[in-house]
């Protein structure tokens, strides 16, 4: 996990992309939000297409553990 970085004094410690102020959440709510790996690229040059699987390695480490917690239907 080099890529990805902590530090107090950047986003509030938030995890980013080294080098950026790029955090994983926002990352992952572009890519929710239906942009492709290429119009980020292109939106932001100065990340690499390995900085984008670095923010999904992330992400899926975060969430090894979780309990699944199915949600209810709502009418």
């Amino acid at each position: 996990m080099e890529r990805i970085v902590t530090n107090p004094e950047v986003l509030g410690g938030k995890p980013i992309i080294r080098g950026t102020r790029l955090s994983v959440e926002f990352i992952l709510e572009l890519l929710a939000s239906g942009m492709t790996k290429e119009e980020i690229l292109a939106d932001y040059p100065h990340i690499t297409e390995e900085d984008l699987y670095a923010v999904l390695e992330y992400a899926a480490h975060a969430l090894k553990g979780e309990v699944y917690v199915p949600f209810e239907k709502v009418s």
